[in-house]
C-alpha cells in the first residue's frame, strides 16, 4: 500500500493469544489507512529494535520521498483514493499511472512477428493457456506465490491436499525453490488424486493467466503486482500474505476493497478447501466475484482516453520534457 507508519513494541508476551490479542489492535490513528491493526502494518516497519537499519532507511526513504519533485504509483485513484489524499495533504505532484498493464494497451502495436516476453526473465509455460481452455468460465483455480517467497514443506503439503480435496481444477504455479530446504517433492498419491484436473508447471505469463475466462479464483501472497493484476482481471483473491507489504495488500483487498479472505497463517488443508470452494460456489464467493468485475470497470475506466492514469501519465510526460527543455 502507499502510506508508511512506524511502529515499535517492547512489550513481553507470555503465550499466543496474548500476541495475537496485540496483533489485532485497531491503528485508528494512522492518517490516510482505515480499518489497519497492527498485524497488517509492513514486516519491515513493525519491528521490535530501535537498531534496526531496515527501519531507519525506510523512515528516511519516505521523508525524502515526500520531499521530491514527483511521485509516481502504479495505482489509480479510485482504489487508493484515502492514502492518495493523506500523500497529497506532504506532496501534490504526485501520479497515480497504473494499473500500468492497462495503460500499455494505448501504445502502438510492436513490429510484426515481435512477440513480447513480459517483464520476467524466467521462462513461460504457454502450454497452461492451452489447458486452461478446456475448462467452463470461472471454473479454476489459479495459485501463485510469486518469485520470492518460500515456505515450510509441511505448509507445502497442506496447499497441496487442500486443493486436491476441493475436487475444483486447478493450476498451480510451484517454483522448484518454493521450500527453502529443497524438500518440495509431493507424493505419488497426490498426483493420482488431481489427476486431469490439476495442472502443474514452474512460471507462467500471469497477466495472461489471470484473464483467462477459465480462471475463477487467485490464490496469491499479495505482492503488489499480483494484486493489481488480480484487481484489472476481475478475479477475487485467497490470500496468504508472507512478508514486506504483502500482509498491508492482504488487509486491503480482504476488508477495503470486499474482493478476498484470508488463510490463516498456520495453513491447514481444511482451510483451503473451505476457502476455495465457497470462493467458487458460496454466496460471499459470488459476492466477491460481482465487487472484483465492479473494481475491474473502474481499472479499465481509468486507464482509458480521458481517464484518471490516462491523463495523469500525459501529464508526466509533459513534466519530463518541460523540464528538460529548462
Amino acid at each position: 500500500m502507499l502510506n508508511l507508519c512506524y511502529i515499535i513494541f517492547f512489550v513481553k508476551f507470555s503465550d499466543q493469544k496474548e500476541i495475537d490479542e496485540a496483533l489485532d489492535i485497531s491503528l485508528d490513528w494512522v492518517e490516510g489507512m482505515s480499518n489497519i491493526r497492527v498485524r497488517d502494518i509492513p514486516t519491515f516497519i513493525r519491528t521490535t529494535s530501535l537498531d534496526d537499519t531496515m527501519f531507519d532507511c525506510l523512515g528516511s526513504e519516505s521523508r525524502n520521498c515526500l520531499r521530491s519533485s514527483s511521485i509516481i504509483i502504479n495505482s489509480f485513484e479510485d482504489l487508493d483514493e484515502e492514502a492518495l489524499d493523506a500523500l497529497r495533504a506532504k506532496n501534490q505532484n504526485i501520479y497515480t499511472i497504473g494499473p500500468l498493464d492497462l495503460l500499455g494497451r494505448h501504445f502502438p502495436e510492436k513490429e510484426k512477428g515481435f512477440m513480447p516476453v513480459g517483464s520476467s526473465l524466467w521462462r513461460s509455460d504457454t502450454n497452461c493457456l492451452t489447458w486452461l481452455n478446456k475448462w467452463e468460465p470461472s471454473s479454476v483455480v489459479y495459485v501463485n506465490f510469486g518469485s520470492i517467497a518460500v515456505m515450510t514443506a509441511e505448509h507445502l503439503k497442506e496447499f497441496a491436499w487442500g486443493l486436491a480435496n476441493s475436487k475444483l481444477p486447478f493450476l498451480w504455479i510451484k517454483r522448484a525453490d518454493i521450500v527453502g530446504d529443497d524438500s518440495a517433492a509431493l507424493p505419488q498419491e497426490f498426483f493420482d488424486e488431481i489427476k486431469d484436473r490439476g495442472y502443474i508447471t514452474s512460471w507462467c505469463r500471469q497477466e495472461k493467466v489471470l484473464s483467462h475466462p477459465s480462471v475463477g479464483v487467485f490464490l496469491t501472497h499479495c505482492g503488489w503486482n499480483s494484486t493489481l493484476e488480480g484487481i484489472y482481471s476481475g478475479v477475487p483473491m485467497v490470500c496468504w500474505p508472507f512478508f514486506a507489504d504483502q500482509q498491508t495488500n492482504s488487509r486491503y483487498v480482504c476488508v477495503n476493497w470486499g474482493i478476498g479472505m484470508e488463510v490463516n497463517h498456520d495453513v491447514k488443508r481444511e482451510d483451503i478447501t473451505n476457502l476455495v470452494t465457497e470462493m467458487m460456489k458460496g454466496e460471499k464467493g459470488m459476492q466477491m466475484r460481482q465487487k472484483s468485475l465492479e473494481w475491474k470497470k473502474k481499472a479499465v475506466k481509468a486507464t482509458d482516453v480521458g481517464g484518471s492514469s490516462y491523463n495523469n501519465f500525459y501529464k508526466l510526460v509533459k513534466e519530463v520534457f518541460h523540464h528538460n527543455s529548462i
